[in-house]
């Protein structure tokens, strides 16, 4: 009698395989254009490129959702088990054919897969910039301008989001962890734009600015708005609630619609 895996881990293998090659292209670009400058300039390089992917891939995961191909394949890492919808052409069409305007369609797993190759990529890059900072580190003390905690809380929370990325699947966009993914990915931008503003500041090309207390506490509250702004727009999609009011400025044409506000905000 053949025994059975208790886990396939075929399907993550294969999709770390495909992060690896994603990161590939950006590390060799990276190199070639700096491959007579420091590592420091090297490392400062790879970590404004992999914010500017990183926000790409914030801008991608966006796009899933709008597509409604959150569970273009509803399974995770791979699709139907296998690490692209070539192989799970079967399954996704007879999916398709039950429901043509389903959750799972031909295309739709096609976004959805892309996503997860980005997100892989990404992962990679970021991997990349915790272990060479640690090392750039050990040879040369002080060498590298930023602190080599900062690239290992990014990948830990890199990991974390692949963490959400896997329930936002399996729990079928349950909407608080969807909604969280996607504070997830705001929070990794803003480790990666610290770590880059570091780096700018180590070569002269950003001063640090003093500011005025009240300023200083002004900002604070802009961001703390911005960030429950955010948050509540995700809640929003998330709950499919967009065109819950289909005027503008008013809502089924009242400044103060009704509402149940225990209920929208239910976790």
């Amino acid at each position: 009698m053949d025994s059975q895996p208790l886990y396939d881990f075929a399907p993550v293998a294969r999709l770390m395989l495909m992060g690896v090659v994603i990161a590939l292209g950006p590390l060799a670009w990276v190199w070639l254009r700096n491959r007579d400058a420091s590592p420091a300039r090297r490392l400062r390089s790879l970590t404004l490129l992999t914010l500017f992917l990183t926000f790409d891939l914030v801008l991608f995961g966006a796009f899933t959702r709008l597509t409604d191909s959150g569970l273009g394949c509803p399974d995770w890492p791979g699709c139907y088990g296998n690490a692209s919808p070539v192989g799970a052409r079967a399954e996704i069409t007879a999916a398709q054919t039950a429901m043509p305007t389903g959750p799972v369609t031909h295309g739709k797993a096609w976004i959805e897969m892309i996503h997860r190759y980005l997100a892989t990529g990404v992962g990679v890059l970021i991997l990349t910039l915790a272990v060479t900072t640690w090392l750039q580190r050990k040879r040369n003390q002080g060498g590298v301008p930023v602190n080599p905690w900062w690239p290992t809380l990014t990948l830990l929370w890199v990991c974390m989001q692949g963490a959400f990325g896997a329930l936002t699947v399996t729990m079928k966009l349950f909407p608080a962890i969807v909604t969280l993914h996607l504070l997830g990915g705001m929070v990794l931008i803003a480790l990666l734009a610290v770590q880059a503003t570091e780096y700018r500041l180590a070569d002269g090309e950003l001063q640090p600015a003093t500011l005025p207390a009240a300023l200083r506490r002004g900002l604070v509250a802009c961001a703390v708005l911005l960030a429950l702004q955010i948050a509540l727009g995700g809640w929003v999609s998330t709950n499919y609630a967009v065109l819950a009011c289909q005027d503008f400025p008013l809502c089924q044409g009242q400044l103060v619609p009704d509402m149940e506000l225990a209920s929208a905000f239910t976790l």
